[in-house]
């Protein structure tokens, strides 16, 4: 998830902005001779052409896969098979700290393990917040969302309970659809959001608030406060065996739909977004399915409550046009490419709003869609140790981060401070980028701070992109990961 800053975001239309007001002739000189002792790099990379868009170096052709693909030589190679895939998917669950294996929860929670881990997420907050129209949050509202934790009733040791995400649902960081913010009038980074889950997920129950509308659950990526009306309660193995269920579709599209349908309203026109793996659901294949003819579509089991209101599976269709998948997509460089155009141009959605996704969750749904797992953020994924990786401190200088820079190749992840970037190429020896920002700057030849506003998936060039007035994106890489490649390769 890419923490927002004001350094790098503007909503609306290109602005520039000026770091210096009118000087004298004197201090225009002074101006000057800084402007010469000013990062190379900037300079340089500002020679860039600006096409009317404003977006630095990119014109009509870099916004489309073919452009990328055709300049690679080998597109097609597999770079790892689907068994070294699912070796590494099991060793990340293993050693990173960040993931969570609910099949070795024990039966049996205890009271106190529970409570570290909602206060480890859902702690008071020091700073103070906005609502939606601008205004301070008061204490009295955090007092109540505090009381709804419901801390004081988790008892000593409870069963461990699972479910069955049915919808996409948010996930939260206190159990509340409160929207609050940073400042005033900026509503697009909801600091109580968190991430959200797909149809399909598996959770472990690890309590419920005060108001019973809410469930802290744990997720194969994250724990956290989920509506309790987007998930089923069902056994340990209906829960657990659901995702290893065959045969199945994987959603390769960026999002698609169900078939609309009045006769089963809970799996009527669904969304499952790219990685999620729906099994298909048996029985006979010339009978209508929810009152329609099944035969131009795939007949999909999914989740929903039951006449109990436990889990039960309802078969819902998935029209055979939909952008889907019989397995996992090979991971070739091609795949990668291709499936990270498909979301170009969606709104940046931070943890998930807007039914889209921030950096982290991009760069994750297009690599799950090819069967890798990674971490839900992106200060888990620039560490996580079962990656081919590269650090960076305070002791790399500028020169060898340019040279790693431009030693990147297609589906490596770069990282700065609070987001990721995915590597689709280079041209003239620069490396490009394609990420989902709700930023973007640059520093013109003229010494000035442009400030693009993207909020969205976009391509951009790598080198030029500025992290503030002084420092460039490559200045503060933290790491650079690549899902393609083992650590140990």
């Amino acid at each position: 998830m890419q923490q927002a800053d004001a350094n790098q975001r503007v909503p609306g239309k290109v602005v520039r902005m000026h770091r210096f007001p009118a000087l004298s002739p004197l201090l225009a000189g002074l101006v000057a001779v800084a402007a010469l002792a000013a990062p190379a790099t900037f300079a340089r990379d500002a020679l860039l052409p600006v096409p009317p868009h404003g977006v630095i170096g990119v014109d009509e052709a870099k916004l489309t896969p073919g452009y990328w693909v055709s300049r690679l030589e080998t597109p097609d190679a597999v770079l790892l098979s689907p068994a070294a895939i699912a070796a590494r998917n099991a060793l990340l669950v293993q050693v990173d700290d960040s993931m969570h294996d609910l099949a070795a929860l024990p039966a049996t929670l205890e009271g106190a393990t529970v409570r570290e881990w909602v206060e480890d997420l859902s702690s008071r907050p020091t700073r103070t917040l906005y609502d939606v129209e601008g205004r301070e949050v008061p204490a009295a509202t955090i007092d109540v969302l505090m009381a709804n934790l419901a801390l004081d009733q988790v008892p000593s040791a409870q069963p461990q309970r699972f479910g069955l995400v049915v919808e996409r649902a948010p996930l939260r960081t206190f159990p509340t659809d409160l929207r609050v913010f940073s400042r005033p009038g900026e509503t697009d980074i909801d600091r109580f959001q968190e991430s959200a889950l797909f149809p399909g997920t598996p959770v472990a129950f690890l309590h419920d608030s005060s108001d019973g509308k809410w469930s802290f659950v744990m997720a194969p990526r994250y724990a956290a406060w989920i509506p309790r009306a987007a998930v089923a309660e069902g056994s340990r193995e209906q829960v657990l065996g659901y995702g290893a269920r065959e045969p199945y579709r994987i959603i390769t599209g960026a999002e698609e739909h169900t078939v609309d349908t009045r006769e089963a309203p809970q799996v009527s026109a669904l969304q499952l977004d790219m990685g999620v793996r729906v099994p298909l659901a048996g029985g006979p294949l010339d009978e209508p399915v929810n009152g329609q003819h099944p035969y131009t579509a795939w007949i999909v089991d999914l989740p929903v409550f039951g006449p109990d209101d436990r889990l039960a599976f309802q078969p819902a269709l998935l029209p055979k046009v939909a952008d889907t998948a019989p397995g996992y997509l090979p991971l070739t460089r091609a795949n990668v490419i291709g499936q990270a155009f498909k979301f170009l141009g969606e709104r940046y959605g931070w943890g998930h709003s807007y039914d889209g996704r921030d950096c982290s969750g991009f760069v994750s749904e297009v690599y799950r869609s090819m069967g890798v797992q990674l971490p839900r953020n992106t200060s888990d994924q620039a560490v996580s140790p079962v990656f081919a990786r590269r650090s960076f401190g305070e002791g790399d200088g500028r020169e060898a981060r340019l040279a790693a820079a431009r030693a990147l190749e297609v589906g490596d992840l770069v990282y700065i401070p609070g987001h990721v970037m995915m590597v689709v190429g280079h041209v003239d020896g620069q490396p490009y980028v394609i990420h989902d920002t709700n930023g973007g700057s640059y520093v013109g030849a003229d010494g000035e701070l442009v400030r693009m506003g993207l909020n969205g998936v976009v391509v951009t060039p790598l080198l030029p992109m500025a992290f503030n007035e002084t420092e460039t994106y490559v200045d503060r890489m933290t790491a650079i990961v690549s899902p393609q490649r083992g650590a140990t390769e």
